[in-house]
């Protein structure tokens, strides 16, 4: 069971909420200054996130502030998107935040809407349960727009922005080529901004406290998972150092982790020195993506951890893109040969080829994940690989035997042990959980201090 922890301070600007166990009414919202209490023109609320240098939650980080311009300026009447599918197999932020907060995402769509000009929305989603929660949201508090529920079925490709527009005109939730982007032309034809859940939940933060700008932008929701500790969802201000993070989720002495859900690839213990800071992990030729990152425990082989992600990116390749349902199959093999030592003598030249070539030639990012994890493992554990030429790997072997080959997604069965559950989430008020103990409250309370945040 994936487990919550709070801010040891509560600040008002966290998106976790006071109670992230309880869905929450909408007066109880209202009591906190959301929707419209807190009275904020469009433009100003604009500067406010242009200033603070907000980017989105969804993976790729772009300025929020850049792309409701670009979706302003479109020419035509446009059209929002809250997105809430929630692809990534380790990531169980967006699809919390619909059960427990889905008045914040709301409230944060309207103002999107507000900000662009846009005379409809919706809220695209593959959670039944969230669905639910979002439409009972949206009876209790009408919207000033129209807004439909749109639920889809969950897979890593059903989120690409492009997915999600080909999804709400009523095709498959497939990504088509770009260009054109939603942004240019989208649902309908119109302009479109696809906007993650937890960017819009940060847009109707800033609008109720903009003095705290700042720090809305620089904090995150993060899922941790692997290694030997429970799943934990949580939320951290920019600038704690990832090991501090595996000592706050029960793996101390990690030997690494997977950036990002499956996009950020890679790192190894030094890596964890890093700094969650997006510019930081992009220095270091990884991302802080979804927020989604798997410890890898002491002991454990990044072989095994590369081939188990790379198997399901090969099962859910949406088989439009020839290169992708090849490149894919190609890198994965070859992981999985190191994984069981049967690897060739011209298996690493292979993976450095493709690592280098595959980027940038799928129509949505998925090649280009399975194609950068392999060049991660490259570049993080290279004294690892040449022992597994010719020779069972003993690390591989203990963490998966033959038969849990298929089980773990190395045969693209699906995301086996990638998988993490949702927090729950009553839709009654529950007795308090008990308070987190002492040294993991310090773990997440007591991050660098990082220049220029209130």
């Amino acid at each position: 069971m994936t487990v919550i922890r709070l801010p040891t301070a509560q600040p008002p600007d966290c998106v976790l909420g006071a109670r992230p166990d309880v869905t929450e009414s909408a007066g109880a919202y209202r009591a906190t200054g959301g929707y419209w209490s807190a009275t904020i023109r469009p433009d100003e609320l604009l500067h406010h996130l242009e200033a603070s240098g907000l980017r989105g939650r969804g993976g790729a980080g772009f300025p929020v502030a850049v792309k409701l311009r670009a979706v302003r300026e479109g020419g035509a009447v446009p059209v929002v998107v809250a997105n809430g599918e929630e692809g990534e197999p380790g990531s169980v932020k967006d699809r919390w935040l619909l059960r427990a907060r889905p008045h914040l995402v709301l409230d944060g769509l309207a103002r999107a809407a507000a900000m662009t000009g846009a005379a409809r929305g919706y809220v695209y989603l593959s959670d039944p349960e969230a669905g639910a929660r979002v439409r009972r949201a949206l009876a209790e508090h009408p919207p000033p727009l129209p807004i439909e529920v749109v639920e889809t079925d969950r897979t890593y490709v059903a989120g690409e922005e492009s997915a999600v527009v080909r999804r709400i005109d009523g095709g498959p939730a497939l990504p088509t080529a770009k260009p054109p982007r939603p942004f240019e032309r989208g649902v309908g034809g119109a302009p479109t901004l696809v906007s993650n859940v937890e960017t819009l939940a940060r847009i109707a933060l800033t609008a109720s406290r903009p003095g705290l700008r700042r720090r809305i932008a620089r904090s995150t929701l993060v899922t941790l998972s692997g290694g030997r500790g429970t799943p934990l969802l949580t939320e951290i201000p920019y600038g704690v150092p990832l090991r501090t993070l595996a000592a706050a989720h029960g793996t101390p002495d990690a030997a690494g982790a997977l950036m990002g859900g499956l996009f950020g690839g890679l790192v190894d213990a030094r890596g964890l020195d890093l700094p969650l800071e997006p510019g930081a992990l992009a220095a270091a030729g990884t991302a802080l993506g979804c927020g989604a990152i798997r410890f890898l425990a002491a002991g454990t082989c990044p072989v095994t951890a590369a081939a188990e992600a790379v198997g399901h990116l090969a099962a859910e390749s949406a088989r439009q893109c020839g290169v992708c349902v090849t490149g894919t199959a190609a890198v994965h093999g070859a992981l999985r040969a190191l994984a069981a030592g049967t690897a060739g003598p011209d298996t690493l030249a292979n993976l450095t080829r493709w690592a280098q070539g595959l980027p940038g030639r799928g129509a949505c990012g998925l090649l280009d994940a399975a194609a950068g994890t392999a060049g991660s493992l490259l570049r993080a554990f290279p004294r690892t690989l040449p022992s597994h030429l010719g020779a069972a790997c003993p690390a591989c072997a203990a963490d998966l035997t033959a038969a849990d080959l298929t089980a773990a997604g190395l045969t693209a069965a699906g995301p086996g042990r990638l998988a993490v559950a949702v927090p729950e989430v009553s839709e009654t008020p529950s007795p308090p959980s008990p308070p987190t103990t002492p040294s993991a409250r310090t773990a997440l309370s007591a991050p660098p201090v990082l220049k220029g945040t209130p």
